[in-house]
């Protein structure tokens, strides 16, 4: 009988932490996404400004990477 609840629990969380997972890959695309087109829309607004909007977007990129793999290594230490 424990031993089938500590199983679905265990069953439980991975999925939960799936989600998670997801959740966060989700959410970087988005914000790279957002980024992406933020960062062409002010290029087309002021080209002589384009290296330093490509610095930025390339900085802003990392972080969001960074970010993301801080929380995929969160939700995976949590299982």
């Amino acid at each position: 009988m424990l031993s089938s609840i500590l199983l679905a629990a265990e069953a439980f969380a991975t999925s939960i932490v799936t989600i998670g997972v997801a959740l966060v890959v989700i959410g970087a695309a988005f914000g790279i996404g957002k980024l992406g087109t933020s960062a062409m829309e002010a290029i087309a607004r002021q080209p002589q400004a384009a290296n330093d909007i490509r610095m930025s977007m390339i900085l802003v990129a990392a972080l969001i990477e960074g970010a993301t793999l801080f929380g995929i290594v969160v939700c995976l230490l949590a299982l």
